[in-house]
């Protein structure tokens, strides 16, 4: 029996690339091949025109760990020009390394030697999923390896590029080969265990989705027994020594030793890899560093650039790597290290760190008559009944609500639906000018739970005049190990954000017990009491800038 029929769970195909044109990426993988551009667009018969007067495109095999093949598409220079090198590790997909294929042959027609390969169990490649294991990381060196092997001139620096799965083992073989001169991670993470467990609560719906896109992919028995774990609860621990082998920031310190400049791309409501998790990575990065956060959901930001099409993430990751790589002056490196996309009004905004962002603080205190006031109040109430979902969840789907977001359509929430008694709702005054959040909202709430274990999702919305909101973001927060009818203080932080809302709108702030997004350890019908001591109230920190 394969590791994959062993699963209690279903796995349906699905596609953490729903709108990637997979004929027209065979049809210009074809035409890079034999030059006839039949068919073809104008824009991308001119690409391939252009790669093939200076680089010949070949598909092969890389030798991987173990001696696994590695299925791989090769774009070499033939001269003897010294010139740089780009290695792409594919994407979570069974198509392989073909999504890179366009911007492939653009690196390609700049200059670069360029080779994009399958993960291994993924595509054509032989082996089985790693999950950016040390295999992966193996085959990541071999297939730079690879590259200098075949290139008719000297290799003067080396790029390591990748989207979603790529990009963490991008990050990672950058941190164990010092042959890696710089980084681009697309839609990626730095903490793969607070992605799975965000405040000890378990992601269940991004691990189906990773689970249903690889239904094709040959998963390693290790990786389907991690991966069923987190779905039915088991070896939690198990499952974090697992995800820090697979972590950027467990490897943090090899990657300042040697200052690899890391361009990060990332959306604001990302449900695979949560923004906050990557901002660690981020924040203790000392080398060369850049971040761009967007509208939208896992690599959605991305996706027009994998089509062809302009796309200011690609454009910036080009200007990087011909920064890092070919000692080009762009003016990247003097833009700031942080671009945030302002939610909605799609105002780009750079800022020269991080911290920047977030200019100052206000409070605001949960009160017994479910408003978020200026003062703490003492001693009230909010009960919220266990085992109900209610219309504040985190999204409508996996990824495809994202691809929403950026066409300017997202999730509308009807907040007079939502139960007041399987919700604690606070709702602020009204906006008296536009209020500009920028960074990390921090929630503290103390709430008494009947029984052990206790699982609650904070949801902070922006509610128009007429009772409908959209989410701003949110963040989960499970309690494991109180005895019962204790007291619990949570201090959460929800996921970051840039996000302006208009004056006359409401801030509200949702607490729920449910939410499909993730595993929850409530009782049924149990009950969350939340409260404000007097001691430490319960209030709500929001960054302005």
């Amino acid at each position: 029996m394969t590791p994959a029929a062993r699963t209690p769970f279903s796995r349906t195909p699905f596609s953490l690339y729903p709108e990637l044109d997979t004929t027209a990426l065979t049809a210009f993988v074809t035409a890079l091949e034999s030059g006839d551009v039949t068919g073809l667009a104008p824009a991308r018969a001119a690409e391939i025109a252009e790669v093939r007067s200076v680089a010949v495109f070949t598909r092969g095999k890389v030798t991987g760990a173990d001696g696994d093949l590695l299925d791989a598409a090769l774009w070499r220079h033939t001269g003897t020009q010294p010139r740089p090198a780009i290695i792409m590790p594919s994407p979570w997909t069974s198509l392989g390394w073909l999504p890179y294929a366009v911007q492939a042959s653009l690196f390609a027609a700049r200059g670069y030697n360029v080779l994009a390969y399958s993960a291994r169990g993924f595509g054509g490649s032989e082996g089985q999923v790693d999950v950016a294991g040390p295999l992966d990381v193996a085959d990541g060196s071999r297939a730079l390896e690879h590259l200098v092997e075949r290139s008719s001139g000297p290799v003067t620096k080396i790029g390591f590029l990748g989207d979603s799965y790529g990009s963490g083992i991008g990050q990672l073989v950058a941190a164990h080969d010092t042959r890696v001169d710089a980084v681009v991670a697309l839609s990626t993470w730095g903490d793969l265990g607070e992605a799975f467990y965000e405040n000890s609560t378990r992601h269940i719906a991004a691990v189906r989705a990773l689970l249903d896109a690889a239904a094709k992919a040959r998963l390693s028995p290790q990786t389907q027994s991690v991966f069923d774990n987190v779905l039915a609860n088991r070896d939690v621990q198990g499952t974090l020594r697992w995800a820090e082998t697979r972590s950027p920031f467990t490897h943090i310190k090899e990657l300042n030793r040697r200052q690899v400049p890391v361009f990060f791309s990332h959306a604001w409501h990302e449900t695979l890899f949560p923004p906050n998790q990557t901002l660690k990575m981020f924040n203790e990065l000392t080398g060369p560093k850049r971040l761009a956060v967007s509208i939208g959901d896992h690599s959605g930001p991305e996706m027009t650039g994998m089509l062809g099409l302009p796309n200011r993430i690609w454009t910036d990751a080009h200007r990087w790597l011909d920064h890092h790589l070919r000692d080009i002056d762009n003016g990247i490196g003097a833009e700031g290290q942080v671009l945030g996309e302002v939610m909605w009004s799609k105002t780009l905004e750079p800022r020269p760190t991080w911290p920047s962002l977030t200019e100052r603080l206000e409070r605001l205190h949960l009160t017994d008559d479910g408003e978020l006031g200026d003062e703490p109040q003492a001693g009230w109430t909010s009960t919220v009944l266990c085992g109900m979902d209610t219309p504040a969840t985190v999204a409508d789907a996996v990824v495809r609500s994202g691809y929403a977001e950026i066409a300017g359509r997202p999730k509308i929430y009807r907040t007079q639906d939502i139960d007041r008694t399987v919700a604690a709702v606070w709702t602020a005054d009204p906006a008296g000018e536009t209020t500009r959040l920028r960074g990390i909202p921090r929630l503290r709430v103390t709430y008494r739970a009947a029984n052990p274990g206790s699982t609650f999702v904070a949801y902070l919305l922006d509610t128009a005049p007429d009772g409908t909101a959209h989410i701003i973001t949110h963040a989960p927060y499970t309690d494991l190990d109180s005895p019962p009818d204790s007291l619990i203080s949570a201090d959460i932080e929800l996921q970051a954000t840039a996000y302006d809302v208009p004056r006359g709108n409401r801030l509200m702030l949702v607490i729920d017990a449910r939410d499909p997004f993730y595993g929850d350890a409530n009782h049924p019908r149990a009950t969350l009491d939340f409260t404000s001591p007097e001691a430490t109230p319960s209030y709500l920190d929001l960054p302005l800038g």
